[in-house]
């Protein structure tokens, strides 16, 4: 009878054991559903600028997958913050690195979102056919209200290839119909004179930025118009041929608002090109009216081309020699250029630029960022440049190339003499870091 109780006992034991478990075990599988249901609804409940928020921290193909998640998810995609800013790219799979944007992802822009679009850039490849394609595009952009428009060619210009009269109407659509671009770069473009009146006609309260370098259709008084009508112009970026004293004197003018930055390129098309020269009152008056504008210059001359530059003093605040450049021109810069902040020279040569550098500074005070490419100066030279500039060179790119040992300085030592006038460590660069 014992062993029977017992058996029964443990029969009853273990049944009760196992009905126990399987007892426990429904109540943890219906809260592991519960949990993924609830899981699921947060999910599918996001506020819509949470949605938003992550969305904008996706990239655009991810966002796209991302859309077909769900309706809501759906519905993200489409919200208009998320269209406010977008660059086209534009190329041909065959001749470019670039990541083309869809077609049918074009299409949905233009018909879901052209009127959402307000910080919008092109950047095509070198084929005519993605010049032709962002110009489709423009003319569709019939219901936008642009703020700010770039077209970027990322190797040879392509938008110059294509006929002056097809580019211009496809930027008319943009400027008549968004009438409150406060930015636009359109460097390397047909753009003409006739298209940028009808842009100061419809922007010119609006307007604050104009790139337009190597725009060879626009003319000295295309850009004098410019200059005359958008009072708000901060900065403004053009090659040297569109530079005029009438410009500087319209930039001058009382009814402007001070100009914050000049960029001017000035490139050599071909050996031997002759440079017209800017009078010194013109520039006196355009520092008179805007004493603390950026004029930026870019000299891409030959060596023979620099005779009508630096020869009176000229407001220059930053420059850069992108070729070869003398020592003559160098200890010119030294003696006009008293407002310097930044200097950048590509090549110079094999003669020592000890004295330029010297004069450089002792007589451009505000001097605070330097770099020197395929130059020769002598350790003693630099370390007594570094010591008269002090700590307000916040830049200073020097290719270990350049420094020449003497009998004070070798380069193993030179490092530390410049960090001790700098007030921090520096090295020689091994290579270009401008």
């Amino acid at each position: 009878m014992k062993r029977v109780l017992q058996g029964n006992e443990q029969e009853e034991g273990g049944g009760t054991s196992g009905g126990s478990q399987k007892t426990l075990k429904r109540p943890c599988k219906q809260r592991r559903e519960k949990d993924l249901e609830e899981e699921g609804a947060r999910w599918e409940c996001l506020p819509q600028e949470i949605l938003l928020h992550i969305f904008q921290y996706l990239p655009l193909l991810d966002r796209a997958y991302a859309s077909q998640v769900c309706r809501g998810w759906n519905q993200a995609f489409h919200m208009p913050e998320l269209w406010r800013c977008f660059e086209f790219e534009l190329n041909q799979p065959a001749s470019s690195y670039l990541k083309a944007t869809h077609p049918d992802l074009i299409k949905q822009i233009i018909k879901r979102h052209s009127n959402h679009l307000q910080y919008v850039s092109f950047k095509v490849d070198s084929s005519r056919e993605s010049a032709e394609a962002a110009c489709d595009i423009l003319s569709q952009l019939v219901n936008c209200s642009l703020k700010t428009l770039g077209l970027i060619s990322t190797a040879r210009p392509s938008f110059m290839e294509l006929p002056k009269s097809h580019f211009i109407s496809a930027l008319t659509v943009v400027f008549v119909n968004s009438k409150s671009l406060s930015s636009l770069k359109i460097d390397d473009t047909p753009v003409d004179d006739p298209s940028l009146k009808v842009l100061v006609a419809n922007n010119s309260d609006t307007l604050k930025l104009l790139k337009m370098s190597s725009c060879p259709h626009v003319s000295p008084a295309g850009i004098l118009c410019v200059a005359d009508q958008c009072h708000g112009l901060r900065e403004l970026a053009l090659n040297y041929h569109l530079l005029s004293d009438e410009l500087l004197i319209a930039l001058s003018s009382e009814k402007h608002v001070h100009l914050e930055h000049l960029r001017i390129d000035v490139v050599s098309e071909n050996p031997g090109q002759h440079f017209h020269t800017i009078k010194k009152s013109s520039w006196d008056a355009m520092v008179r009216h805007s004493p603390k504008f950026n004029l930026v210059m870019y000299f891409f001359l030959y060596e023979d081309e620099f005779g009508p530059f630096f020869r009176d003093e000229i407001p220059v605040t930053h420059l850069y020699f992108g070729r070869s450049v003398s020592k003559d021109v160098l200890g010119r810069v030294g003696l006009t250029c008293p407002r310097l902040v930044e200097l950048v020279v590509c090549a110079n040569g094999l003669r020592p630029l000890d004295e330029e550098l010297i004069r450089i500074a002792q007589r451009c005070t505000q001097l605070s960022a330097i770099g020197l490419g395929e130059c020769e100066v002598s350790c003693s030279a630099f370390v007594e440049f570094v010591k008269m500039c002090g700590d307000r060179l916040t830049q200073l790119s020097i290719m270990e190339e350049v420094l020449v040992p003497d009998h004070r300085y070798g380069l193993d030592d030179i490092h530390w003499e410049v960090s001790k006038h700098l007030g921090r460590v520096w090295f020689p660069d091994m290579m270009p870091t401008w």
